[in-house]
């Protein structure tokens, strides 16, 4: 027995729910729109929120919008709704990232383990310095196995792995900050005093590591009066995420591997920030593979730890991401019809 056609009250809440995901420099480059039916969503690729000096192939464009539909799934579960995904369905439709259906009732069984619902509105990043505790091993199984339930591979990283993961992300780092012109369009995202939708605030830079053991992003060319130096954990627990392919689909696997991986990761009380900075340079990225770990293509590096979670970040509102035009014209013609 099919379900019936998501109201207006529905689409908005799967919308809202989708737009919560984590995106680069938050630009939360999506939009949605309903299924002529009205049966489910489609999610679209909003490249006039890219970021293409930095991401200039659209992957990290990609594994966002990825992000959005692991959240979107979990909203139409929450719904009572079975969500049936295909990704790019249309090559004629090049921003047509996914069309997700949701005409047929949720399993009985959850299909993710834990609720990961909630933890959404709990889930963000944070560039703070996590404690010195060890992520259990346990706790590091459940998160590879929340990945390769999504197709991609987790690999928690032993000491060697860290410090050649962390080289390579100072070096991207480095490399960033003298290009004048990605530094550029990094500090365009930047929303330090003007209340905004998108964006990073003052609030969520986070401060540099005073031993400089740890790279995180320099968002500005110096540290901010309000966030000074602090010491980081000595090694930090790092992990790669990787896929078999690297295609736009394989992305927006990854997208969704990361959300899910996230929520769970918040769920069992860790923080998380992505250290994304050796992904943007071709030849650091190359440098991110571990030979003994077969072929792969690493997608995102995670950093994860016990700590202080971070700030919310600001929110476009669902009016600006909800394209809700035919579904208005399909409502107006069945009134008429009336």
């Amino acid at each position: 027995m099919n379900e019936p056609a998501l109201t207006l009250t529905q689409l908005r809440f799967l919308a809202s729910a989708a737009g919560a995901a984590p995106s680069l420099h938050n630009s939360q480059p999506w939009r949605f729109a309903p299924a002529p039916d009205s049966s489910g969503l489609r999610v679209y690729l909003d490249r006039s929120r890219a970021v293409p000096l930095t991401d200039p192939d659209g992957r990290a464009l990609h594994i966002s919008v990825g992000a959005a539909l692991f959240n979107l799934r979990l909203a139409a579960l929450r719904l009572g709704r079975d969500p049936e995904v295909a990704l790019l369905p249309d090559p004629g439709e090049a921003d047509l990232a996914a069309e997700i259906r949701l005409s047929r009732p949720a399993p009985s069984a959850p299909p993710f383990g834990p609720d990961l619902f909630e933890a959404i509105r709990y889930r963000h990043s944070s560039r703070r310095p996590f404690s010195n505790r060890d992520v259990p091993e346990a706790v590091l199984g459940e998160l590879t196995a929340a990945a390769s339930g999504e197709g991609a591979v987790l690999s928690p990283l032993e000491e060697d792995g860290v410090r050649r993961v962390l080289a390579l992300t100072t070096d991207a780092e480095r490399r960033t900050g003298a290009d004048l012109a990605r530094m550029a369009e990094t500090r365009s995202w930047l929303r330090l005093e003007e209340q905004a939708a998108d964006g990073i605030p003052a609030a969520a830079l986070g401060p540099r590591d005073h031993d400089a053991r740890v790279p995180m992003r320099g968002f500005t060319r110096r540290t901010l009066p309000t966030t000074p130096p602090e010491r980081f954990e000595a090694l930090p627990q790092l992990a790669v995420l990787t896929t078999h392919g690297d295609t736009p689909a394989d992305w927006l696997r990854a997208g969704q591997a990361m959300q899910r991986v996230w929520l769970l990761a918040t769920t069992r009380g860790l923080r998380a920030s992505v250290l994304h900075q050796a992904v943007e340079w071709p030849d650091t990225r190359w440098g991110l593979r571990d030979p003994a770990e077969g072929v792969g293509h690493v997608q995102l590096v995670l950093r994860l730890g016990y700590g202080p979670p971070g700030p919310a970040t600001p929110r476009r509102p669902v009016d600006e991401t909800l394209d809700l035009t035919d579904h208005r014209a399909a409502s107006a013609a069945g009134e008429a019809s009336c």
